[in-house]
């Protein structure tokens, strides 16, 4: 079977006593040494016997430097104890305070909701529709300003249309010019590469003695005594000696 756990107690033997603080001071130097070397830590150790001679250990550090390290760190939680003890009792005060003011928000969030209405006395209810008056001009105002805000930004930008607008159509109308200015120097330049005199069309002849030639807008006609000596000569169908003699 195995050993049992031994049930710690102060040794009543004086000499036992006396050999057991011997060996268990040696291995508690012991490891005190060896958690400093080997998690390179600060360690003091400071025993006192049951006759009041001192037994102490530590690293490389001093003991004095170790031990005010001690002090700090010992106020400090202390401090943070002592802070967290007043500010529960703070909260502790400061709690039903809270407790009824939330309580009377509450309240007065369903007295502006409609609610609740039944136990308010006329000057509740008067001051009541006091606060919710002063609220609703806050929101009117509050809602003219946003509206005069919207239409001044439409202003401008209308504003920003119209000049866009314009200058577009100050860009449509001077490219209309340079197209019609091209367009004139063309039909120019077409004018002055064609002939000023008009076409030469070819003789008529009829019978061989019947000329109208024109030249330029001048159109040469010849005499009618001539023509009609000239359509006696020439040989005429038999058809037509009838309207011949009687022209």
């Amino acid at each position: 079977m195995g050993r049992g756990r031994v049930q710690l107690k102060r040794i009543e033997n004086k000499i036992s006593r006396q050999v057991t603080f011997s060996k268990r001071r040696a291995g508690l130097l012991k490891k005190a040494h060896e958690i400093s070397v080997l998690c390179d830590a600060e360690v003091a150790l400071i025993v006192f016997s049951t006759k009041g001679k001192l037994y102490e250990y530590s690293t490389e550090s001093s003991m004095e430097r170790i031990l005010e390290r001690y002090e700090r760190n010992a106020y400090v939680e202390q401090q943070l104890v002592t802070n967290d003890a007043e500010l529960q009792g703070c909260w502790s005060l400061e709690y039903p305070n809270l407790k009824s003011r939330i309580e009377v928000l509450e309240k007065n969030i369903r007295n502006f909701m409609g609610g609740d209405l039944e136990p308010l006395s006329l000057r509740e209810l008067q001051y009541l529709e006091q606060q919710i008056d002063t609220s609703l001009k806050r929101l009117r105002n509050r809602k003219v300003k946003i509206q005069c805000n919207a239409l001044q930004h439409f202003y401008v930008f209308e504003r920003a249309l119209q000049d866009q607008n314009n200058m577009l159509a100050k860009k449509a109308q001077l490219q209309l010019k340079e197209k019609e200015r091209t367009l004139t120097e063309q039909q120019n330049q077409m004018a002055q590469n064609s002939s000023p005199l008009m076409p030469t069309f070819p003789s008529l002849t009829i019978g061989g003695n019947i000329q109208v030639m024109m030249r330029g807008s001048v159109i040469d006609e010849p005499d009618e005594n001539q023509t009609r000596q000239n359509m006696r000569s020439t040989v005429v169908p038999w058809w037509m000696h009838d309207h011949v003699n009687h022209s």
